[in-house]
């Protein structure tokens, strides 16, 4: 398979694609859904494997190498290992990986691996059970406790992701790092974005990467930064014992310089940036009939044209407040973190 080198109006590549394959979710996290209501995507409209086969194809043919699933929550998506295998036969894809909230990872994630995953990624934002259901207002926090368990013999070295939130989750980051070394994984702490539904979203609850270093520096001692190359998001550091974190900083410092990354949500909206307002219908063209040569001369006048520096934008934005109001959300799915995957 020929492979171009697309790059935006910034000289970035197209590299990093992530494939959204549900925007339903079984949790109500604070920072993502925190509203009562939502308008979900008409389930017609949601791309079949075979689309997604298509689409994904054009995408290595343009560059991309890495394919993460998300959601909404992925492992609801109905016979996704299918879809799994699917994708892992293609060699053009060297990291085929998934975010899941972990609810249903015990039993998914041997499946996983025998269809070919790579990797996984957890999200995990409390030990505590009276907080977890205040954040996820659903009381799961022992299966997701059970997936990590799992996934720790069947993806090992696996990440977790935590939002951290001041004054709800921040007196927690030794506790869960000790939690993540017990378990041979990765943590990697974010910072609270105002993007999609963070409704409620102040920049008073955010916590710095630099707070969050100077904190873990007070207790665990002198801390070293890992020097990397590459576009991944989170900047990784070492503790005096050798124990490796990440910190992805996208609220105060972001990585807008460097990004690769692009959103394809279920329904075949394609997004430039996590801040975007608008996608780009694939779906479409797809189901109309559009040949393989149409759509990839539309993906590549896209990317070429592309300028999303959306998180730099917000961080100068004066009198920062939550993105979106809550009466566009109930008029616009899409604008959602839980529809274009985070």
């Amino acid at each position: 398979m020929a492979v171009m080198a697309l790059v935006d109006a910034h000289a970035r590549p197209l590299k990093n694609l992530r494939l959204s394959v549900t925007d339903r979710c079984n949790l109500r996290c604070q920072y993502c859904m925190p509203e009562p209501d939502y308008v979900w995507l008409p389930r017609e409209d949601i791309l079949q494997f075979e689309e997604i086969e298509q689409l994904v194809e054009l995408f290595l043919e343009l560059g991309v190498d890495k394919v993460r699933l998300t959601g909404g929550e992925p492992l609801l998506r109905r016979d996704l290992p299918d879809l799994v295998e699917r994708l892992a036969r293609r060699e053009a894809i060297r990291d085929l990986a998934i975010t899941t909230n972990g609810v249903l990872l015990a039993d998914a994630a041997a499946d996983l691996k025998r269809a070919g995953m790579h990797r996984v990624t957890v999200s995990l934002d409390t030990l505590d059970r009276e907080r977890f259901k205040a954040l996820a207002r659903f009381d799961e926090l022992d299966r997701v406790l059970k997936g990590l368990d799992v996934a720790a013999d069947v993806f090992p070295g696996f990440k977790m992701d935590t939002v951290l939130i001041r004054g709800t989750n921040d007196d927690e980051m030794i506790p869960l790092l000790e939690f993540a070394r017990a378990r041979g994984a990765e943590l990697r702490f974010i910072e609270y974005m105002d993007v999609g539904g963070a409704t409620h979203w102040n920049p008073s609850q955010v916590v710095s990467r630099a707070e969050m270093l100077e904190r873990l520096g007070a207790h665990y001692g002198p801390i070293t930064a890992i020097e990397e190359a590459g576009s991944a998001p989170a900047d990784r550091f070492r503790l005096p014992d050798g124990l490796v974190f990440g910190i992805i900083a996208s609220t105060t410092a972001p990585f807008c310089a460097n990004c690769d990354r692009s959103r394809l949500t279920a329904d075949g909206l394609w997004y430039l940036c996590l801040y975007a307002a608008r996608g780009i219908d694939l779906r479409g063209p797809l189901r109309g009939g559009a040949g393989r040569e149409s759509l990839k001369e539309l993906i590549t006048g896209v990317w070429h044209a592309r300028t999303d520096r959306g998180a730099e934008h917000r961080l100068h934005a004066r009198g920062r407040s939550p993105l979106i109001p809550v009466s566009s959300l109930k008029r616009d799915p899409h604008l959602e973190m839980h529809t274009r995957g985070g």
